[in-house]
């Protein structure tokens, strides 16, 4: 179990897509420095089983439905926290993910494999995709900057992904995206630099999830093609577990640890990035 932080006592920390596998980690380790958690889904069901398990350790969290997508429903829930808890430090843009219509099903053109290629993928797919993971993080952080501005130590997190270094084959419209993340982080920090707002990202390396869960098993529980890929590499041959993200995420949110770090995307990847393939 990690130190406890206690300079993160009494913040607010807002994090979208809080009910996924590695937010909902999020969530929990935040609550148990003594942040206060504000779990955004767009169903308030998923968020509030996160909240609930919070509330019940003795800690504070509350679960909105929000749509990244839809300004005005980011206002809304915005003004909720604010009514609730006074203010907002602590902003994480994790949603995000997939959909089969923005992915093929050859990793190369001209591969022998049944599915969408390349050609066949539908724009409106592609589109949400890139929408989900960018455009979201670039909404969400509009809606809630403006009141961490007003804070001592605010702080922005956005998820990356190794993708965004080197583009993984399937997955054009996510990679194109987690990319667009890292740029847009390094340019936010250098927009509200004199403010004092911290911005950065994590960049997980291979973690099971939901979203990727069909393209890294077998329904027998089975590693995939794909994921023999991925443990080859690892140098630490093994996937990710949420609890491995912990440690950078109270680095880069309290600022006795990270004050003067700003606009870096911290790969946690078991040192894929790192290795050649040689």
């Amino acid at each position: 179990m990690l130190p406890i932080h206690e300079n993160l006592q009494g913040r607010v920390a807002v994090v979208t897509g809080g009910s996924g596998v590695l937010c909902s980690e999020m969530c929990r380790e935040l609550a148990r420095h003594g942040v206060k958690v504000a779990v955004l889904n767009r169903t308030a069901a998923k968020g509030e089983e996160v909240a609930e398990e919070i509330r019940s350790n003795g800690g504070t969290a509350i679960a909105l439905a929000a749509d990244v997508l839809n300004k005005a429903s980011l206002e809304k829930v915005r003004d909720e926290i604010i009514n609730e808890y006074g203010r907002v430090d602590i902003l994480i843009n994790g949603a995000g993910g997939n959909h089969p219509d923005a992915i093929t099903a050859p990793e190369t053109f001209g591969e022998d494999v049944e599915g969408k290629t390349f050609f066949d993928l539908d724009e409106k797919g592609f589109s949400q995709v890139f929408a989900t993971n960018f455009t979201g993080s670039f909404l969400a952080t509009q809606v809630f900057a403006k009141n961490m501005l007003e804070q001592e130590s605010p702080v922005i997190i956005n998820i990356s992904s190794m993708s965004a270094y080197s583009p993984m084959t399937k997955v054009p419209a996510y990679s194109a995206a987690k990319a667009s993340i890292n740029n847009f982080t390094m340019w936010m920090a250098v927009h509200f630099g004199e403010t004092g707002l911290r911005v950065n990202a994590i960049a997980p390396g291979f973690f099971l999830t939901k979203q990727n869960k069909d393209l890294l098993t077998n329904p027998d529980g089975s590693l995939t093609k794909r994921s023999h890929k991925i443990m080859s590499h690892t140098p630490m041959r093994r996937f990710g577990k949420p609890e491995d993200l912990l440690g950078t995420l109270l680095w880069l949110t309290d600022e006795s640890c990270s004050g003067f770090v700003s606009g870096v995307t911290v790969p946690v990847d078991g040192g894929f990035m790192a290795y050649s393939g040689v």
